[in-house]
């Protein structure tokens, strides 16, 4: 297996709209490890340098020379709200001579708010939260900082994109202009999330082993259902979307949640193709159109709300779901709010498939921040950026950010290991605190802390045993290539936009209809004329011509070199 997909990354896969990207007649370059754009641009430290360290390198606690302020767009998590006097502002503007000027966005609306600012023209200094691929509805504005140009003056994230070897995972999101919009946030080591959760005493009750395969799992279902013939074994949240996302490596294809624009790269082909007209895509829902055929999983799955979907688990009606850590706690809630006793919700390891172990690429890149093209113009740009560079990529800032100050909210044992303070919780790591690091304090707070810290002993710190456990379970997974650069142009990234709105649109919706078998699979030649119709094949050959064109670049300019 030797594909890989095209994902558009957000918070749980959202999906990211595509829209006109800005065309520079530089070339697509290939930094390799070194950052040294050909295109760099020099800061003049008299004009630009207010507040900037003299000098500033890997190791260096930032620190203003003078009074620097910031703005920023801040999504506002009603889970923990904003609070100005926060123990993070205050440590940050007694010790480091930094303070925020803070647009609060709701998250509930938090990407509208972000495209009114950036439409008006107000965009603050940066904006945090924003996944790889979320840039590119503003850079033809021209609001966005090309941050690739002034990667010479962040030794902390070109440091870690060389000891981690993320620079052609970096290199992958620069766009036909040959420059990056976005700071992503990055990973030492890849942190999972999503899998699928069983009812652990039910499946000890019954001798069952973690499955290791998709085919086990629905071997297992069939045991579950002969023993509790009045459950419906899989009941599905999130309509069945982080499923699809994550059983679709092993299917050679992308689907639910990381499904994207649709495209697909055919490593030994070297092309793009289109994944839902597929034999892997057809594959896959093949697989789970016979889970419900069975009566292994329940129809309503793919239309269900997740409160439903919760209700039933919690209850005894299905005893498997998909799931994270978070939303184990949830169930375990639920069991003890109805009175469940000895129930178990049990985060698995992602199944495997028929030949291999697989899971898609870009494990290593979480919400980042994009910079508005206005910061290049103001006195303190360069103490922006080396504050960025300090606070959400050194090792020193990302402490700070993950468990805030050495002696007041954690210590450090005997063995150098990261002790929370004994009245403080997060994660339900210390479930006696009374008080919490986030909501109360102020850390571990998405906005300023990218890839909940970046480092495994940061993220590891923060979790308990058992998430751990289950981390580590996943490392011996195969992670598939990384998907080529193929930026588009202009007037291609305006045709691309509806083009693969109509085809994702009667992708998803035929998805379902097989799924459920409203419609027969062997309707499926029929299928795919239909998504012929709606410009397919010019889609992909469209994708195949921007990537021919981006390897031409980076030839030229090795060449060059």
């Amino acid at each position: 297996m030797t594909h890989n997909p095209i994902l558009e990354p957000g918070r749980r896969g959202l999906w990211v709209p595509v829209a006109v990207l800005s065309v520079g007649a530089l070339v697509l370059t290939a930094c390799g490890g070194g950052g040294d754009d050909d295109d760099a641009v020099e800061i003049d430290q008299e004009e630009l340098g207010q507040g900037a360290m003299e000098s500033f390198d890997v190791g260096d606690t930032f620190v203003a020379t003078e009074p620097v302020d910031f703005s920023l767009l801040y999504r506002n998590n009603p889970d923990h709200g904003f609070d100005e006097d926060w123990m993070f502002f205050e440590h940050l503007e007694e010790e480091h001579n930094v303070t925020f000027s803070v647009v609060n966005a709701p998250l509930s609306d938090f990407e509208e708010r972000r495209s009114l600012v950036i439409g008006a023209g107000d965009m603050p200094d940066f904006i945090p939260v924003t996944y790889p691929g979320q840039e590119v509805p503003y850079i033809s504005g021209g609001a966005v900082l090309p941050i690739s140009d002034y990667l010479d003056y962040m030794p902390n994230f070109t440091d870690k994109l060389d000891q981690w070897d993320l620079w052609e995972e970096f290199d992958a999101q620069r766009q036909e202009d040959g420059k990056a919009y976005v700071l992503p946030g990055l990973l030492e080591d890849p942190f999972y999330h999503f899998s699928v959760v069983v009812r652990g005493d039910i499946w000890d009750e019954l001798g069952l082993d973690t499955p290791t395969t998709w085919d086990e799992l629905e071997e297992q279902l069939r045991v579950v259902q002969e023993e509790y013939p009045d459950v419906t074994p899989f009941s599905d949240r999130w309509e069945l979307q982080s499923t699809l996302n994550i059983a679709s490596a092993n299917f050679d294809t992308v689907a639910g949640w990381g499904y994207g624009q649709g495209l697909y790269f055919d490593h030994d082909a070297d092309e793009f193709i289109y994944a839902g007209a597929s034999d892997g895509y057809r594959e896959l829902l093949e697989y789970f159109a016979g889970l419900v055929d069975e009566g292994l999983m329940d129809s309503e799955t793919l239309t269900q709300d997740d409160q439903m979907a919760e209700q039933k688990f919690a209850a005894g009606e299905s005893f498997v779901i998909g799931g994270n850590d978070e939303s184990t706690q949830i169930y375990h809630r639920g069991f003890e709010e109805l009175g469940t006793e000895g129930a178990e919700a049990r985060l698995i390891p992602i199944p495997g498939g028929r030949n291999g172990d697989y899971i898609h690429s870009g494990g290593r890149f979480d919400s980042g921040m994009m910079l508005s093209a206005s910061t290049a113009d103001e006195d303190n740009f360069l103490a922006l950026l080396q504050f960025i560079d300090w606070l959400y990529y050194s090792d020193e800032g990302l402490e700070f950010a993950t468990w805030g100050v050495e002696g007041e909210t954690y210590e450090r044992d005997d063995n150098g290991e990261i002790q929370i303070a004994d009245h403080i919780d997060v994660n339900n790591i210390n479930p006696d605190g009374d008080e919490h690091l986030l909501r109360d304090y102020g850390f571990y707070n998405q906005p300023f802390l990218h890839a909940s810290g970046s480092t495994t002993e940061l993220v590891h710190s923060a979790f308990r045993p058992q998430v751990i456990e289950w981390q580590e379970s996943m490392m011996h997974k195969e992670e598939l290539p990384v998907t080529p650069a193929h930026p588009f142009t202009d007037l291609e990234l305006e045709q691309v936009g509806l083009w693969s709105t109509a085809l994702t649109d009667q992708v998803q919706t035929a998805t379902a209809q097989f799924i459920l078998g409203q419609r027969s699979f062997d309707d499926w030649d029929s299928y795919v004329s239909e998504l012929e119709s709606l410009n397919m094949q010019e889609f992909v050959d469209l994708a195949n011509e921007a990537y021919e064109r981006a390897q031409e670049n980076i030839e030229d300019e090795s060449a060059d070199d």
